[in-house]
């Protein structure tokens, strides 16, 4: 059943498009009003009905993001000033930097729904190998039901792979492909046909798909 939030995602992809041709602040400034009106304040509605259903789904308080369509250009040799896609994120409450979060994006490219954590260094990365080692015969199960259920694959975002498996675990190890990562998200594609469901409840479906991943990061990591 439709929720309405069906006009964002077309207002969206629309706007994206013609962003895509002329990505500049002179193209935008004089749409930026149609832009928080029609994409960027429903995708903050969206993002607080999400966090009320991802905290009863998780039992755990999740803070809603949306992120803002200005890029960060300063280390970037890519210097178009604006972001042509749509990303929102749930974060547990919790500040711990392995809290595994929420995510969800939408650009002409794709339309996705995923969870996990990203970027990690320091203490926070040698937690993630040693729940890795421990637990990885768990958390490949529950990456292979993700995938066989939603067709849910793993993410590219972050830091590129180690080519190696880091030291000091053994180059042969079970879980090497998963030990070379500094981070570890899986994401789904939404379903072709969403719109029967509605927005919320399509991406709440893909939620309870990869909640075993969130769970066995929750419980262990």
């Amino acid at each position: 059943m439709a929720d309405g939030f069906e006009q964002m995602v077309d207002e969206a992809l629309a706007f994206f498009a013609q962003l895509e041709a002329n990505n500049s602040k002179d193209w935008f400034n004089p749409r930026k009003d149609h832009y928080k009106d029609a994409i960027a304040g429903p995708a903050g509605f969206f993002a607080d009905l999400m966090a009320e259903d991802i905290a009863r789904l998780t039992g755990k308080p999740h803070s809603p993001k949306v992120f803002r369509i200005y890029r960060d250009v300063r280390f970037s040799k890519d210097k178009t000033p604006l972001n042509t896609h749509l990303h929102v994120m749930w974060q547990p409450a919790d500040k711990d930097p392995l809290a595994p979060a929420w995510f969800w994006g939408l650009s002409r490219e794709y339309f996705v729904v995923g969870t996990g954590v990203a970027g990690l260094q320091g203490e926070a990365l040698n937690r993630y190998r040693a729940f890795v080692d421990s637990w990885g015969d768990g958390l490949q199960s529950a990456l292979d039901d993700a995938r066989d259920a939603l067709g849910a694959e793993l993410g590219d975002w972050g830091p590129e792979p180690l080519k190696n498996v880091p030291k000091p675990f053994d180059k042969d190890h079970p879980h090497g492909g998963l030990l070379k990562r500094k981070g570890l998200t899986v994401s789904a594609p939404m379903p072709g046909d969403w719109r029967k469901a509605g927005l919320v409840k399509a991406t709440l479906a893909n939620v309870k798909g990869m909640l075993p991943v969130w769970e066995m990061f929750d419980a262990h990591l």
